[in-house]
């Protein structure tokens, strides 16, 4: 007898007829699916990124910092110091040439009258009976005509009216101004030709020195300088 072919069953395909089915299938859910857009790519392009690059706190990425107008206004007040700090040494020179003619033992009445006008220049019409018509009205009319003042307002403009800084620097301006305004008082009533009134005037002229530079390390304070 001829041997029986065998019958498969209808349930079961046979595996290679299977393995064809699945490949067919599998390239159609391939061909129907839409190409990946262009942001996708880019998207999944950054997550390999990032997951190969080491881990960084949040903040590393925004290490950049930036001033403020506030600190570019200080630094830039910091760059011109020296030509805001330019008439107090000016002022300084001033007196210290002053202080030589009140040295001088032969000093004359015209040593005198330009030591008078010496120290009315180096007090930058912050005293205000040393003002002339022009500077007093100017003044009566509200307009700051003390240069040492307007020296400290700039330099102090970026602080709180508080700030120990230029309360320091106020109380010494008050006492710089103070001091101008006894040595003027001294010079009026001494007698030049006197080595004792001289004398007095050498040292309230070296005292006013002294409040000058007070005054400018104050400027400085508030300048950072």
């Amino acid at each position: 007898m001829s041997p029986t072919p065998a019958i498969h069953s209808l349930s079961t395909p046979p595996a290679p007829l299977l393995r064809r089915a699945t490949s067919a299938a599998s390239a159609f859910r391939e061909s129907s699916q839409p190409p990946p857009s262009v942001s996708s790519r880019r998207a999944a392009l950054l997550a390999l990124v990032l997951a190969a690059s080491p881990a960084r706190p949040v903040a590393a990425a925004f290490s950049f910092s930036f001033p403020g107008p506030k600190e570019l206004l200080r630094e830039q007040k910091r760059k011109s110091a020296r030509f805001l700090l330019a008439p107090i040494a000016a002022s300084r020179d001033t007196l210290v040439k002053a202080q030589a003619l009140l040295a001088s033992a032969n000093a004359s009445a015209e040593d005198a009258e330009e030591v008078r006008g010496r120290l009315s220049a180096a007090g930058r019409d912050c005293v205000p009976r040393e003002r002339n018509s022009i500077v007093a009205f100017q003044s009566r009319t509200g307009v700051e005509v003390c240069t040492f003042s307007l020296i400290l307002k700039n330099a102090a403009s970026l602080l709180d009216d508080k700030d120990p800084l230029k309360v320091a620097a106020d109380t010494r301006l008050a006492e710089l101004i103070q001091s101008f305004s006894d040595l003027r008082t001294v010079v009026e009533n001494s007698n030049f030709e006197l080595s004792g009134d001289r004398k007095k005037m050498n040292d309230d002229l070296l005292s006013t020195i002294t409040a000058l530079d007070k005054y400018e390390q104050g400027v400085k304070d508030c300048i950072g300088v």
